[in-house]
């Protein structure tokens, strides 16, 4: 294992961070959020982990909802594991990146596979697990486990490379990041410093205007000292996104039903519902090739735009009418829309469908 070799304090930094300043300001203003544990109550290791994966690349405010529907759905880990992949993926459908998703069930059986229904007390053993990687291994183990680890989120990131003033760009700057971060743990309360850490970027110490004036740690700041602390972390700057284009067909049935088709089993969004389209690519297709049916199709006016991790996409709309007793191609099928909620239909898909009446 590579270790990051920490350079001396800066001449700025009068003062080294204090874990206990903190703590203080953390028992007084810590958020209070639906996976976290009221104060001197320990946090269910699962309740840690499902609010973990959700949260990765998705916003607090986004995450609440399905948080609390997840957990009525499947209140432990062992319902989860039991719960069939598809209708664990219908639930996950609007939260995005659904590899999430996928990882979240597997890593559930996992648990009742090889540790019986309870999350190993072990960061190394949570990183065997699917699913876990270094973050949230470290998450697991300090906030359900009160284990010194040092789980370093955008926030925490943000926050040490500010109380550094770290200059290397990201992602190479990560390596100083997360030694400084681990560093700064104490052996008391590793936890809730987690917790305090994550909560001081996300209402304190945030991308475009820190509060510095509000907080615990503003004096050890060197980013602050500098006048300059909203200029960290530092990045590389990001390269075009590819772009690509393709054609939804929206095949309605007199009842009102649309054409629906499960995508296959590995890939971008695997295992999500969707209306038949070509293939996404640099220039638009053929629609004669793709059609999922004969039928009058016709151009809806606008258009579909959605941005996944590593390119954008643009879908135009083409609709045909079909009667009652159209039958479905090979591997579609016909859904009334009061069946949509059942079917795992991402954020794309969703768009596409609130066309229908174009």
């Amino acid at each position: 294992m590579t270790r990051a070799i920490l350079s001396p304090p800066s001449t700025a930094q009068k003062a080294q961070p204090d874990p206990a300043a903190l703590l203080a300001w953390y028992d007084r203003h810590r958020r209070r959020l639906p996976w976290r544990a009221e104060e001197g109550r320990t946090a269910d290791p699962y309740h840690v982990f499902l609010s973990e994966i959700m949260l990765q690349q998705t916003t607090v405010k986004a995450v609440g909802p399905y948080f609390v529907d997840f957990l009525r759905r499947w209140p432990r880990v062992s319902d989860l594991a039991a719960a069939p992949l598809e209708e664990v993926l219908s639930a996950w459908a609007g939260l995005g990146y659904y590899a999430r998703a996928r990882n979240l069930h597997a890593c559930a059986k996992a648990v009742v596979e090889r540790h019986g229904g309870a999350f190993p007390d072990d960061e190394a053993a949570l990183l065997e697990l699917p699913g876990i990687g270094p973050y949230t291994a470290a998450a697991i183990a300090a906030i359900a486990f009160d284990l010194p680890a040092s789980p370093v989120d955008g926030n925490i990131e943000r926050v040490v490379s500010r109380l550094y003033a770290i200059d290397t760009p990201l992602p190479k700057g990560k390596v100083e990041i997360r030694a400084r971060a681990a560093a700064l743990v104490p052996r008391r309360r590793p936890g809730d410093f987690a917790q305090a850490m994550m909560d001081l970027g996300a209402t304190i110490c945030t991308p475009k205007s820190p509060a510095c004036g509000l907080c615990p740690w503003m004096e050890p700041c060197i980013g602050r000292a500098a006048g300059d602390a909203a200029r960290y972390p530092v990045k590389a700057p990001k390269g075009e996104k590819p772009h690509r284009q393709g054609i939804a067909f929206l095949a309605v049935r007199a009842d009102g039903a649309v054409l629906l088709r499960t995508r296959p089993d590995k890939g971008l969004l695997a295992k999500m519902t969707e209306v038949p389209s070509t293939p996404w690519a640099a220039d638009v297709p053929d629609p004669e090739v793709h059609a999922p049916l004969q039928g009058r199709w016709r151009r809806l006016p606008g258009r579909v735009d959605h941005v996944f991790t590593h390119f954008s996409l643009t879908l135009q709309i083409l609709r045909a009418d079909f009667p009652l007793g159209a039958p479905a191609p090979a591997g579609c099928r016909w859904v009334r829309p009061e069946g949509f909620s059942a079917e795992a239909l991402p954020s794309v898909m969703q768009k596409v469908l609130a066309q229908k009446m174009g």
